[in-house]
């Protein structure tokens, strides 16, 4: 009786110094042997109940995907782009409540996180002609850019940057080895337009990863949708489904490799299968793939 006392008193403290006149609380009788030396810890918060979902999108990997799964919309406009997403992210909350029933399906999204890279901003040469290029000045730069800034007004949304770095100088492509490999060219036939840079994202899937385990072990979410094409997220996601957490991942109509079915709960998109005929939406769920 005395620790059910002492909860009631402070329960009376909390409304009177918050101005909480209906009780948010719900008393949970805990484990005697606990020893708890914080009353709040008799509570569990209620806060209005209901599913609650983070979207997680992998920012290099989306672009890449959408002229194959948008052939409607100009990838390199950042306008065009950022309305993608939103698309994107309001297909997915559609579609998770239509089990969560939720009067408003935007009550469900806690946030959604877009992961990519700082472009590269210094400047160098180009390999064979030795013009002096400024990478900050590059269309690649600018757009990355400009999409950044319109991403992070919407609502609900962060922006999570790695870097770029340089490690190595120049690659030559796939194309022009085969070619000189087969005698078809030979090197001073080589032109800058053969050669890539050589670029790195660095701490891109380190982000996802402390993010999908964040969530999880604080229990801001029951569910994480992914959209991503790898398996590096899954050390990540098997300590959230540990903990709970739902995880349905969206690979953008690519093929998903057998073995990763076994850490994710759901596999679905969130833009229609760009292969329909009509453009019907078809939605795979991994019950569906067993």
């Amino acid at each position: 009786m005395k620790f059910r006392f002492s909860a009631a008193l402070d329960m009376q403290r909390l409304r009177r110094n918050t101005g909480i006149t209906s009780a948010p609380w719900q008393y949970a009788e805990p484990h005697r042997d606990h020893g708890l030396a914080d009353p709040l810890g008799l509570f569990l918060f209620r806060g209005g109940g209901g599913m609650k979902a983070a979207i997680l999108i992998d920012g290099g990997y989306l672009l890449r995907r959408l002229p194959s799964v948008r052939k409607d919309l100009d990838p390199k406009d950042p306008e065009a782009v950022n309305q993608a997403v939103g698309q994107l992210v309001s297909r997915h909350l559609y579609k998770l409540n239509k089990t969560a029933q939720a009067p408003n399906q935007n009550a469900l999204l806690y946030r959604c996180f877009f992961y990519d890279a700082r472009p590269y901003m210094e400047k160098g040469h180009l390999p064979v002609s030795r013009r002096s290029i400024d990478y900050a000045r590059s269309d690649e730069a600018r757009f990355r850019l400009d999409l950044f800034d319109r991403l992070r007004r919407r609502p609900n949304f962060a922006v999570r940057l790695g870097e770029v770095r340089r490690e190595r100088g120049w690659v030559l492509n796939e194309p022009a080895q085969k070619a000189l490999l087969a005698g078809k060219r030979s090197v001073p036939d080589l032109t800058d337009s053969d050669f890539t840079p050589g670029f790195r994202q660095k701490a891109v899937d380190m982000r996802i990863g402390i993010d999908i385990a964040s969530l999880a072990l604080k229990h801001q979410v029951d569910t994480i949708v992914l959209v991503a094409g790898d398996s590096d997220f899954v050390p990540a996601a098997k300590l959230a489904r540990r903990e709970g957490v739902k995880i349905v991942l969206d690979p953008l109509w690519r093929n998903v490799a057998p073995e990763l079915f076994e850490h994710i709960d759901g596999l679905r998109s969130g833009f229609n299968n760009p292969d329909l005929a009509e453009g019907r939406e078809e939605e795979t769920d991994l019950d569906q793939q067993r």
